[in-house]
């Protein structure tokens, strides 16, 4: 599932495609057809991301919602929309761009207050400069669940996936399984300017980034990482691979699902 830095990143360029432009919109698959018929026509006021949650607001008070899931992608691209193919839930197209949507988990359209609801019940997103850590904190202070379980609830903080998590752990010297309430203030406020900085950096550069100069493959000899997801990380998908700082093998479990990954000596607490 992508991360938030993608979805802001598509924020960025959907308003960059049609933002001020009046949009066509159809569903080619058929399952957004009555959505596609409210938007065509329609101006893009704006867009904007939060967690990894894309909304378009049109004019009218309209705002497309979409979380793109495990599966969901989007194309765009100059002129014409190209025959469609496949299943494609949403196509939207101006004078000078279109843009495909298949297979996202939600596509639909939102009134003003369930816009609103959606977001009272996101945590803050470290990308959004109305972010307040400190909602966050009141809930991981009092919690006994494991740190990184609360991390990758989107309720707690919204737009951090395993990545983000495991990797902004390890850069803190914490143990995933921490219980939340051991966490210090101090550590949380860390802990927070920690994944404000690597997820902006995700978004400029369009990849994953965690590790520190002095860790990069330039600066120690060691091979680069070879991975789908790119970008160096310190623990993420690298169990039985040597820390990067220390070259303790480096661990994986599993938590709720997902695995987890981490540095026995650098994240021993």
């Amino acid at each position: 599932m992508p991360e938030g830095h993608s979805i802001h990143r598509l924020a960025a360029r959907h308003a960059e495609l049609f933002a001020g432009d009046k949009v066509h919109a159809d569903s080619p698959q058929g399952r957004f057809a009555e959505g596609a018929a409210r938007l065509s026509g329609t101006v893009l006021d704006g867009t904007e991301a939060y967690g990894k949650h894309l909304l378009h607001h049109y004019a009218g008070d309209l705002t497309l919602h979409v979380h793109l899931g495990l599966y969901g992608k989007f194309a765009d691209g100059p002129g014409e929309p190209p025959a469609p193919v496949g299943q494609v839930r949403l196509r939207l197209h101006s004078d000078r761009h279109w843009l495909e949507l298949r297979g996202p988990t939600a596509c639909e359209l939102l009134t003003p207050p369930e816009v609103a609801a959606l977001r009272d019940r996101l945590g803050p997103d470290p990308l959004r400069a109305d972010a307040d850590p400190d909602r966050a904190w009141a809930r991981i202070r009092r919690s006994p669940t494991p740190l990184a379980a609360l991390l990758l609830d989107q309720s707690v903080v919204a737009g951090t996936g395993l990545i983000f998590v495991t990797e902004a752990l390890f850069r803190a010297g914490l143990p995933p399984l921490l219980p939340g309430r051991e966490l210090t203030a101090p550590g949380w406020a860390e802990l927070w300017a920690d994944l404000v900085a690597l997820m902006t950096r995700a978004v400029e550069r369009g990849r994953i980034d965690t590790v520190r100069d002095a860790d990069l493959p330039e600066a120690t000899g060691r091979a680069p990482r070879v991975d789908r997801h790119g970008g160096e990380v310190y623990v993420y998908r690298r169990p039985g691979a040597p820390c990067h700082v220390c070259g303790t093998a480096v661990s994986r479990g599993g938590l709720a699902g997902r695995n987890l990954y981490w540095c026995p000596t650098c994240q021993a607490g």
